[in-house]
């Protein structure tokens, strides 16, 4: 172990509105500059005092007779910002007079394992553990995630940490450091933690296949990370199953992402992964993103296991496991997953909101309130099993996929992917999907002063209403997240961004002229808000 280096908490005098780099139970902001009209927000010195704050905020949370050390463990994705913030959140943390276990080149779902895990020799389990990533967003972008033996935290958590780093802050740059100053500092330790939590994935596969050493013989899967941090997928978890890898790609880090976003939602990144899988006669293919608690699958014949098949097919592995039980997944979902879900599967399907914590943490509720749920999902990739503590892990779903391929070879050495998209057949698909974002212009003088949000509210108040007089349209029963209805053989939802003046607009419809008809009620009841920029909606009709 040696001292952490640096001496002040934060050498600054800038004035910064912390606030603003909340982001839903997530902090992000711009960290590196060169990007017009992006100027730097989340800066060393700001990071430093984050940092900081949530030791604060974690010892005050453990709610320990008088001061004591805590031992917090830090880990980056593969972003180009990653080593200059993790130290400035190591000098945080150690200033403080707490202990960091530096994990280097880490998956977000790792970061929370490191709370659970109980490992003596590698200081495990720890306190708290901060993921420094952004998810798939550009190159400039960083951020914090946060995580206790609980789980991730929530806003509520964010904003006092925020509120909490803003006045660290403000001490500093007026020398009230005193008391920090007078603390020990704390210690800095070097782990490969990502070797422990691969070898937790490895042990899960090989249980499922009646503890075979190499279960995966024989398979040939190819993995894309997207040049993020899910390259340990390969050489941690695949090969040692025995697994063949070859025509794997982008699994060198390069935080400026040369070859495509690293996001499974992406068009290009999923093309990138279907012609992996078919250049190598690959068996199955894998992607995940930049901080791998998202994923998504290819089968052999090209076919992407991604969105509502994704969740379809966890449904289905999930319900095999745990028969009738609630899956909840965020609003965007379609009608035929709900149909596949309850009458082929015989579970229930629960939609709720956009929102991956939202998602998680209503499965959470239900299952307190005596509904039982075991899977929440959203339709980008995070996926979370009661079974894996409630975490969105992307590598933990592909083991899923592993177990349910590893157990179907025991009984047919020369089964493959088909296994998987077979668990999907009979998944109704719309034809045409498609997703519009209605912006609203906070300067227009329609909204008089007031709220993006409150505008928003009142378009979607007017739509209801309107819809609720047209014949042909029937609003959804059950509805937690804007305004959902069916009609002309598909359905819409128009809602509020849960953080940005735009109102999301997805239509799913068996043909272009059924989404059109769709889209054109929409356009009939928002076209009274001159504030509601309709241009992507007009192109959308004009097609």
């Amino acid at each position: 172990m040696a001292a952490a280096q640096g001496s002040s908490v934060v050498p600054s005098s800038a004035k910064v509105d912390f606030l603003k780099l909340q982001n839903g139970s997530d902090i992000r902001g711009v960290a590196v500059g060169g990007v017009e009209g992006e100027p730097v927000n989340l800066t060393e010195p700001v990071t430093e005092a984050i940092a900081s704050a949530f030791a604060a905020w974690l010892l005050n949370k453990k709610k320990a007779d008088g001061w004591r050390r805590l031992r917090i463990s830090v880990g980056h994705d593969s972003r180009i910002s990653a080593h200059k913030l993790q130290d400035a959140v190591t000098l945080g943390i150690t200033t403080a007079g707490h202990d960091v276990l530096q994990f280097g080149l880490a998956s977000t779902p790792a970061m929370f394992n490191s709370t659970l895990t109980e490992d003596e020799i590698n200081h495990c389990p720890v306190d708290g553990a901060i993921m420094i990533t952004a998810s798939h967003l550009p190159y400039n972008r960083n951020g914090l995630k946060f995580f206790t033996s609980a789980g991730g935290l929530n806003k509520a958590d964010i904003k006092d940490i925020l509120e909490r780093a803003s006045r660290i802050y403000e001490d500093s740059s007026h020398g009230s450091t005193q008391e920090l100053e007078q603390a020990s500092k704390g210690e800095v330790s070097n782990v490969d933690y990502m070797s422990i939590y691969a070898s937790d994935l490895v042990k899960a596969v090989r249980k499922s296949a009646g503890n075979k050493e190499k279960p995966l013989e024989g398979l040939h899967i190819v993995v894309d990370a997207g040049n993020g941090a899910g390259g340990f997928f390969v050489d941690k978890v695949l090969k040692p199953l025995g697994a063949i890898t070859t025509g794997s790609q982008f699994l060198e880090p390069d935080g400026m992402f040369p070859n495509h976003i690293p996001n499974p939602e992406d068009k290009t990144a999923m093309k990138a992964i279907t012609q992996a899988v078919a250049d190598n006669k690959a068996d199955l293919g894998i992607i995940f993103d930049t901080d791998v608690d998202r994923s998504a699958a290819v089968d052999s014949s090209g076919r992407e296991l991604n969105r509502n098949r994704l969740i379809a097919l966890m449904s289905a592995i999930v319900l095999e496991e745990h028969p009738g039980t609630t899956i909840v997944t965020d609003s965007v979902t379609s009608d035929g997953l709900t149909t596949f879900i309850e009458n082929k599967l015989g579970g229930k399907h629960h939609r709720f909101k956009r929102g991956y914590k939202n998602v998680i943490d209503e499965a959470i509720r239900l299952n307190t309130i005596g509904e039982e749920s075991h899977l929440a999902m959203e339709t980008s990739g995070h996926g979370a099993l009661k079974e894996n503590h409630w975490l969105d892990d992307g590598a933990y779903l592909m083991v899923k996929l592993l177990n349910k391929l590893a157990a179907a070879r025991i009984l047919n050495p020369n089964v493959g992917s088909k296994v998987l998209t077979d668990l999907v057949e009979g998944l109704e698909e719309a034809s045409v999907t498609v997703e519009i974002r209605l912006k609203i212009d906070q300067n227009h003088a329609d909204l008089k002063g007031g709220s993006f949000r409150d505008y928003g509210e009142a378009v979607l108040k007017h739509l209801e209403n309107a819809i609720s007089k047209d014949e042909y349209l029937c609003k959804a029963p059950k509805n937690y997240e804007g305004v959902r209805v069916s009609g002309y053989g598909g359905w819409f939802l128009l809602r509020l961004s849960l953080h940005d003046p735009v109102l999301p607009l997805n239509i799913e419809a068996p043909s272009k002229d059924d989404a059109i008809k769709l889209g054109l009620a929409v356009l009939t009841a928002v076209s009274e808000f001159p504030a509601l920029d309709i241009t992507a909606l007009n192109k959308f009709l004009q097609q």
